[in-house]
């Protein structure tokens, strides 16, 4: 299944010296308790970190991920910045797996090129930048990205990335089981999604 999905535009004019300023000065600020600042569309975006009643599907997904994980991956929710420099792009993803040797670096940031999962769990503020910016970038860079979204009580899982982005996509109802393709190959049970569907 192949997706269309609209180009980023406004970061691919960054050149590589505003990219790594942006960058280290988003690593840089000051930003209050609970909030994260992310590059996105070429600007440094302050959000709040996952809203607390995401706390169980988080964990859930991290179980799970750690279970299927490939030999020497990791799964966590911790706050990391993982940086996608072709793309001028860094994001804290909610839920991720990565190579473990990726965090040996003493840096402020991790190479997302070291992801094979991330998972974003949308909220009313994130919610377009998920489906679009991070969706186009990932796309490209990381082997399959979980998006579960809270406002229509669904989740896709997409795969198969590719310079166009991902190539397949599928998508369930909150409920409903989801396979997550290798190199993880399991079935995820999303029934405990609904219990933080009414978060903002």
């Amino acid at each position: 299944m192949t997706i269309m999905l609209d180009q980023p535009t406004a970061t691919e004019e960054l050149s590589a010296e505003e990219y790594t300023l942006l960058l280290r000065t988003a690593e840089e600020l000051d930003t209050p308790e609970g909030f994260k600042a992310e590059l996105i569309g070429g600007k440094i975006v302050v959000s709040p970190w996952t809203h607390p009643s995401y706390m169980r599907a988080m964990r859930l997904l991290r179980q799970r991920f750690q279970e299927h994980a490939p030999q020497g991956h990791i799964a966590d929710t911790s706050p990391f910045l993982f940086t996608f420099p072709t793309a001028r792009r860094a994001y804290g993803p909610d839920v991720y797996v990565a190579e473990e040797h990726a965090f040996d670096e003493e840096v402020r940031h991790v190479d997302g090129e070291a992801l094979s999962l991330v998972a974003e769990l949308t909220s009313r503020s994130t919610r377009d930048a998920d489906w679009r910016d991070k969706l186009v970038t990932y796309g490209r860079h990381v082997p399959v990205y979980l998006l579960v979204d809270m406002q229509v009580r669904q989740a896709t899982a997409f795969w198969e990335p590719s310079e166009h982005g991902y190539r397949s996509r599928h998508t369930v109802s909150f409920g409903e089981p989801l396979y997550v393709p290798e190199p993880f190959g399991f079935e995820l049970e999303t029934t405990g999604f609904a219990r933080a569907e009414g978060a903002r």
